[in-house]
């Protein structure tokens, strides 16, 4: 327990910026920081004792810094800690955050759009290699043996002052706003994350913010554009509202439009399982065994596109390091990496295209999702998705003895799988711009674990240009930014506080959380526990 009389002190020192990175799915204790261009890492090799981390007030002569009540949004500047563990993603993120015309001297006039540097961002994956998917044990015992560590690293990136309390003159912006995933998710996983960070404002008397885990990865590409932006040449946040908004994980798959930071209409979303899901479970039905290792839905791109398969003969062995009598036969197939290739694919230019069962050399052809047979005629304008049903035809096609399913039919047909899916996925957005006459967006953003797909994005942009809809731009994350990470939720939340909101200490974790402000929970700010900037509880 903190003793009220033990006096507070910053005892980290900022270092160097750091880059924003992902890590390799390996085993919890084997975490392995991937840096990305652009960006210079630096880690820091002093130690400070976890019991120096956490201060047990708020020296008097620094109150004014640490105010709840004070608007970090207004100012030169301030930092936000950030923390994501809604699903098997222990992310943790400090972020620095500035006005462009903060910057400006002798009355220079800029936009008010923000900027930011990333000070610390880093994550670690549970690992469930042994498990067919997400072990929700597993998951929360790596978030309970990881997050700490994590933020005591993020926090050594802040300032500190020295044994005089002179602020030092490597000082970082002052932190001011500590934001947590609320949901959707795993009620436990976000338990985790929500009570850490409630701790933490609670201990240095700062805002809190929960953050919607689905309007995080749709602000994403508006956090890219703050972290380009120069204190001279700051560029406001794009993509500008409104724009079209596809979620696409393990958990979601929705057409969203986007009209404003917290209205969100749901135009179409899934009625059985995820795309996400879906891909996870036809890679295990289709790929080879040896193919089969986790994330699956990225294995089975790869042996989809990126893999090319030939026979063993005795040209091949020694590039190959094979030998007569060795476990492969003169005779076998073998797979061998290669570039991503698409060439085999073309793009439906007319909606009856889309509902089309494509035959195969092997005889057989998966039928795209509610392509259903009307008078003769196959129709489907119904505004969902569907996999189930797919998932079912491909478990049917490959239960039979493993002589007859050679690799090159599995690679036609993950390469069916494929094609189908993601066809379906555009095939929604198509069916809105055709008979949208309000929309005024050119914007599609694509986010969620499934966006790092690179065929997806191949699918989409082909198609749009073969419909017509050569205008429409699509905007992607970096693929260290598809996936669940620390760094979106800290940008959401700084969104929000710009916009007057922050966090009640009283909120709890929400498993099923709309962005839809018609749905039956109010959608972003439905839950209760929303603050408007003049204090007042927005939902009692």
């Amino acid at each position: 327990m903190f003793r009220s009389s033990v006096r507070a002190r910053h005892l980290f020192r900022r270092n160097t910026a750091v880059s924003f990175g992902t890590l390799q799915r390996t085993p919890s204790s084997q975490r392995q920081l991937v840096n990305h261009a652009n960006f210079a890492t630096e880690r820091t090799s002093r130690k400070a004792p976890w019991a120096r981390v956490w201060p047990s007030s708020i020296r008097r002569n620094d109150a004014h810094r640490f105010s709840s009540t004070s608007n970090p949004s207004k100012g030169e500047g301030y930092s936000v800690l950030a923390i994501e563990t809604s699903c098997d993603d222990t992310s943790v993120a400090l972020v620095e955050v500035r006005n462009a015309s903060s910057d400006l001297q002798n009355g220079a006039v800029a936009n008010d759009a923000p900027r930011l540097n990333v000070l610390f961002h880093e994550k670690v994956t549970a690992n469930n290699d042994e498990y067919t998917g997400i072990h929700p044990l597993v998951a929360l015992d790596s978030h309970r043996a990881n997050l700490a560590p994590l933020v005591q690293r993020a926090m050594r990136r802040l300032s500190h002052y020295d044994s005089n309390d002179a602020p030092s003159p490597e000082n970082s912006l002052p932190l001011k706003l500590v934001a947590v995933t609320r949901g959707p998710g795993m009620r436990s996983n976000l338990a985790v994350g929500l009570d850490t960070a409630k701790g933490i404002a609670v201990a240095l008397d700062k805002p809190l913010i929960g953050v919607h885990h689905m309007q995080a990865h749709a602000l994403t590409p508006r956090l890219l554009t703050a972290m380009a932006n120069k204190a001279q040449d700051a560029k406001p946040l794009e993509p500008a509202f409104p724009f079209l908004t596809v979620l696409v994980s393990g958990g979601h798959t929705m057409l969203l439009n986007s009209t404003s930071l917290t209205e969100h209409r749901t135009l179409a979303e899934t009625q059985d399982i995820a795309i996400g899901d879906f891909l996870d479970k036809a890679a295990r039905a289709v790929l080879p065994p040896e193919r089969l290792r986790p994330p699956f839905g990225k294995a089975l791109e790869e042996f989809a596109f990126c893999s090319q398969i030939r026979k063993v003969d005795e040209t091949m062995t020694e590039n190959l390091d094979i030998e007569k009598g060795s476990e492969y036969p003169l005779s076998e197939e073998v797979i061998q990496p290669s570039e991503p290739d698409y060439s085999d694919y073309s793009p439906p230019s007319r909606r009856q295209d889309e509902l089309e069962s494509r035959s195969t050399r092997w005889g057989w052809a998966l039928t795209p999702p509610l392509a259903e047979n009307k008078g003769g005629e196959k129709s489907s304008r119904r505004m969902v998705y569907s996999f189930a049903g797919l998932l079912t035809s491909i478990e049917r096609l490959v239960k039979r003895p493993d002589p007859l399913f050679s690799l090159r039919e599995r690679q036609d047909l993950a390469r069916e799988v494929e094609r189908v899916a993601f066809q379906h996925l555009t095939s929604r957005i198509l069916l809105y711009l055709e008979s949208s006459s309000t929309f005024t967006g050119d914007t599609v953003v694509v986010s969620g674990g499934v966006a790092s797909n690179s065929f997806l994005r191949h699918v989409l942009r082909s198609t749009l240009d073969a419909r017509g809809y050569q205008h429409i731009k699509l905007c992607f994350p970096p693929i260290e930014l598809c996936t669940d990470n620390a760094l979106m939720i800290a940008w959401a939340a700084i969104e929000m506080h710009r916009a007057g909101y922050t966090s009640s200490l009283e909120i709890g974790p929400i498993r099923k959380w709309s962005m839809d402000s018609n749905a039956a929970d109010g959608g972003i700010l439905g839950p209760a526990g929303w603050i408007k900037n003049n204090g007042d509880d927005e939902k009692n």
